[in-house]
């Protein structure tokens, strides 16, 4: 009855315990997940990454609603923890939900992201990265993904900072490596800079009263605010709009082609909006329409970054003779 049993099993394609070894299972299994996998070009990048069997990303691992480690399960999560898994999952043909497993998520500073890119240690990163033309100097991006702003954030009692212009002469704190201090010069704000490697430090600076204002994108100051437990808050200054992109090594052509087109297949599918819904939504932001990908040509080799690392130094400076990296 055994035998008879299998035979008909076998014979509609199924699998049965018992009919077969592990071995068997496990082969049929690796089998169907190969073949669900797009196939790319030899020698290409995504090639290569389905070859090692992982997508290196590299993202913040401190920010609330944009990418955030839980420090007790390790767990990571966020907008653009949920883009990776997006890309992942085309990469490997996998379900969105399967996809984490095929990602190596490295913690990557604002200071870092061009070196971190340019030295290999990361395939792609997708950390509120935003695209500039002195970014591409560096490294090459895909996208944007979504278009974010930058703001200011204050203590929670501070009556005297309303405006722009407010700023001017005040002790304002950014990231090391940030777009914030040339923003800031371009709209002829006067600030005395404090420089940190991360967007927590700032708050800390703040709630210490080291600094008068924060300023950064508004995704990762509502993340700052929910933290803070009501010890800051957002002030309705507009400073600047940022596409936030998908950086990779320069000169990829295909690579950044392949991104680009998944980014607008999750554009399309809806899953980008469930994406940011879930988790810059849950901050109270309204889901947005998603950006228009820029498909811009490239523009020639890389230049090499002079940064090997980062330091946890604090550093000052004036914002009329900083400029962005």
């Amino acid at each position: 009855m055994k035998k008879a049993l299998c035979a008909v099993l076998i014979g509609v394609s199924l699998i049965a315990a018992g009919c077969g070894s592990d071995d068997d299972d496990a082969t049929t299994t690796a089998t169907t997940v190969a073949d669900k996998a797009p196939k790319f070009a030899a020698g290409s990048t995504m090639a290569k990454i389905q070859e090692n069997g992982k997508l290196v990303v590299g993202t913040k691992f401190n920010q609330l609603g944009s990418g955030l480690k839980d420090p007790t399960t390790g767990d990571l999560e966020g907008f653009d923890i949920e883009i990776a898994k997006l890309v992942a999952a085309e990469l490997f043909g996998v379900s969105p939900s399967k996809a984490e497993d095929k990602i190596e998520f490295k913690e990557t500073p604002t200071p870092v992201r061009e070196f971190s890119i340019q030295k290999g240690d990361v395939d792609i990163v997708i950390a509120t990265y935003t695209i500039n033309d002195t970014r591409k100097a560096f490294v090459d991006f895909a996208g944007p993904y979504v278009v974010d702003g930058q703001t200011v954030m204050v203590a929670a009692d501070n009556t005297t900072i309303k405006t722009l212009e407010d700023l001017n002469g005040k002790k304002v704190c950014t990231a090391r490596g940030s777009t914030t201090p040339k923003n800031l010069t371009d709209k002829k704000i006067t600030a005395n800079i404090t420089l940190f490697d991360t967007y927590p430090e700032c708050a800390t600076a703040l709630r210490q009263g080291r600094v008068e204002a924060v300023v950064t994108d508004r995704g990762i100051l509502l993340g700052l605010v929910e933290q803070g437990a009501r010890a800051f808050k957002l002030v309705d200054i507009d400073v600047s709009e940022e596409p936030l992109g998908i950086g990779l090594k320069k000169g990829d052509d295909a690579f950044r082609d392949f991104l680009n087109d998944r980014l607008e297949e999750i554009f399309e599918s809806g899953e980008w909006a469930t994406a940011f819904a879930g988790t810059i939504g849950a901050l109270g932001v309204e889901t947005p329409v998603p950006p228009t990908v820029n498909r811009y040509a490239g523009t020639g080799a890389a230049t090499s970054v002079a940064t090997t690392g980062t330091t946890a130094a604090t550093t000052t400076s004036t914002v009329a003779t900083a400029t962005s990296r």
